[in-house]
């Protein structure tokens, strides 16, 4: 019986990440208020009822692709926050993981990107709330850094926010270059170093 139990809820668990996948794919082309449930699950090849034993409508997916796709990024932030080395380094390899990043999951950065401002608020405030979990990730790891010392919870929290503002931006900026030429690439590189140098340069001196 257990065993036959485990197979339903694979099958389950698979039924599921197929509409999340193919919600993902549709929503290269429109915005999720614009996207029928009937799309998703003729996609997928389910009936539409089908729907319903996964997701409560298409919000509660945008919420799920939220959760999945700004998930993927918890690793990248960790890793570009608590880097080694000088600043300019520590610039430099956001900079590459952040490029990396976009080049791996396209779709979901474009999905982010869009629905971020988009029409289903419910999907709005998934993203709020987990954009200010990555602010309070970052604020931990620069109260660490000894360049923070002296600086309170707010002006950390409002430079973490900065921070990762900034890599949102630059992943959109690296998402508009996918298919652009290395020249056009390597310009989007310059923009987004100097512009993190710039938050890195304010932060020096901001105690002066």
């Amino acid at each position: 019986m257990s065993h036959t139990l485990g197979i339903r809820q694979a099958q389950k668990q698979k039924t599921r990440q197929s509409l999340l996948d193919a919600a993902l794919g549709l929503l290269e082309e429109q915005s999720l208020s614009s996207l029928g449930l009937r799309e998703v699950t003729r996609a997928v090849g389910v009936a539409p009822t089908a729907f319903y034993r996964h997701f409560r409508s298409t919000a509660d997916l945008g919420v799920a692709l939220v959760e999945e796709a700004l998930g993927s990024l918890h690793p990248m932030i960790r890793t570009i926050v608590s880097s080694a080395g000088d600043s300019d380094r520590r610039i430099e390899s956001a900079v590459e993981l952040i490029a990396r990043h976009v080049e791996t999951h396209p779709a979901h950065v474009r999905f982010i990107a869009r629905e971020r401002h988009g029409g289903v608020q419910s999907v709005r405030e998934a993203i709020q709330d987990q954009l200010a979990r990555f602010a309070q990730e970052v604020k931990v790891a620069l109260a660490k850094d000894p360049v923070s010392e002296g600086w309170n919870d707010d002006d950390l929290l409002m430079l973490a926010n900065l921070y990762v503002d900034q890599m949102l931006m630059t992943a959109s900026l690296f998402l508009d270059v996918l298919e652009a030429t290395e020249e056009e690439r390597r310009r989007v590189v310059q923009v987004a170093t100097r512009q993190m140098r710039l938050i890195s340069i304010g932060r020096t001196h901001w105690l002066d």
